[in-house]
């Protein structure tokens, strides 16, 4: 009895961390080709975010070729720049995330839903963005 009462408490607890999660993951491929304006480089990236159906948002990018200080996610359609909606950290193995509990608003994550928000890394030499990966549900 007591081991079913412990099974039927860790199944409850799992669907319950899932409840607010939801969404889909994303791949996203950087570059320097989809900056705007494009820029020549030899710098690249790739990760996966996952946006929720709350507006939650996790994830993580890598990045290659070039000296990263900042990430964001941004609002904005392809071919066109956007404010910062998400600013994402450095995490210790050099990979880039969303804070914990990072959050979109209705508007934003209708946004997301578009397909209008990018992920962009900067560097010191393009500090509007060295590379950049359309977010495409």
């Amino acid at each position: 009895m007591l081991v079913k009462k412990a099974a039927l408490a860790v199944a409850v607890l799992a669907l319950a961390g899932c409840g607010s999660m939801g969404g889909k993951s994303t791949q996203v491929s950087l570059s320097g080709a989809q900056e705007v304006p494009a820029v020549s480089t030899g710098a690249s990236g790739n990760g996966s975010i996952t946006v929720g159906d709350d507006g939650s948002v996790r994830g993580s990018i890598n990045v290659s070729g070039m000296n990263a200080v900042a990430a964001h996610i941004h609002q904005g359609a392809a071919g066109a720049n956007g404010p910062v909606i998400v600013p994402f950290s450095k995490n210790p193995d050099g990979s880039w995330s969303p804070a914990p509990g990072a959050k979109l608003s209705d508007a934003q994550l209708a946004a997301y839903k578009a397909g209008n928000t990018y992920v962009n890394v900067h560097s010191p030499q393009h500090k509007g963005g060295e590379i950049r990966g359309q977010l495409t549900p």
